[in-house]
């Protein structure tokens, strides 16, 4: 049986950020667009997505996907640097797979699945969490260049908590820094607040989801996101008003800010050196 009508096309998402179809020279981004544009190593949309559908999703795809490199790189790109920062670190260096309205699960409106490296929204569920599957993706992605003795499927967050073998490199300790910030308490020497209530949700719930450190970090990189001065609620939403927010899942004041500037300082030190590189291959 066919997906029902997505709401999609009926439902307007508050954006407050700059024009980024400027950057196409007033083509209107479809999906091969956000592929090329964005070095994604394939982009799949679900048989049930309606031409009207996909033209509506491009669009707001792009536009968040150009908002998350703006707020990752901490200061506004240049067309030029859009373009470099999205293919080496939106698409992760081209080995990261979208998909769209496709392979979902019942129940489930985002996910992200390691061993295919693709993150995949539903087309009726899926907006806002873009932040939260892209940062698995991240974390992911980045579990191999950090750590010496993780599997395929490691996350580094994981394997952070676990004292696995650290490569010692600045920019891996800076992200140690995120981590820290978001798994131990402001001293270091104890799991934070953060852990704690969820830990307790997920001992009244009988799951282990909440309290695992891939989703605590996922849900911390989303109240980053939120947090930034541009606003998409396509890419994120929920981190402060929502039920799970009020169950105290999301970062909470003091923590909350010491989270939000561990993440600027890494990601800004990451795309100025993605950026640099990507400059000395173009020279090349």
């Amino acid at each position: 049986m066919a997906d029902s009508p997505s709401p999609l096309l009926k439902r307007a998402f508050y954006r407050a950020g700059p024009d980024h179809r400027q950057l196409l020279g007033g083509v209107i981004p479809d999906f091969l667009t956000i592929r090329q544009w964005f070095s994604f190593r394939t982009v799949e949309i679900g048989k049930w997505v309606t031409q009207a559908e996909q033209e509506q999703a491009a669009g707001l795809f792009f536009d968040a996907l150009c908002d998350l490199s703006q707020i990752l790189s901490g200061r506004m790109l240049s067309a030029a640097d859009n373009l470099l920062l999205g293919q080496q670190l939106i698409s992760l260096r081209g080995t990261l797979a979208l998909q769209y309205g496709k392979g979902g699960r019942p129940g489930v409106s985002a996910h992200y699945v390691p061993l295919q490296r693709t993150f995949s929204l539903a087309k009726n569920a899926g907006p806002g969490s873009i932040a939260h599957e892209w940062f698995h993706a991240f974390d992911h992605y980045i579990a191999g260049k950090s750590f010496s003795d993780g599997k395929k499927t490691s996350f580094a967050s994981a394997l952070w908590l676990n004292d696995s073998s650290i490569r010692q490199h600045r920019l891996t300790a800076l992200l140690v820094q995120c981590f820290a910030a978001i798994l131990l308490d402001q001293e270091g020497n104890a799991p934070s607040e953060l852990f704690h209530a969820s830990a307790a949700q997920d001992k009244k719930l009988g799951i282990f989801y909440y309290s695992q450190p891939e989703e605590l970090c996922a849900r911390a990189f989303e109240a980053f996101i939120q947090d930034a001065g541009i606003r998409n609620a396509f890419l994120v939403k929920g981190t402060k008003k929502s039920a799970e927010a009020q169950l105290g899942l999301y970062p909470q004041k003091l923590q909350r800010v010491r989270i939000n500037m561990a993440f600027q300082r890494y990601f800004s030190a990451l795309s100025d050196s993605l950026l640099a590189q990507a400059r000395r291959e173009q020279d090349q």
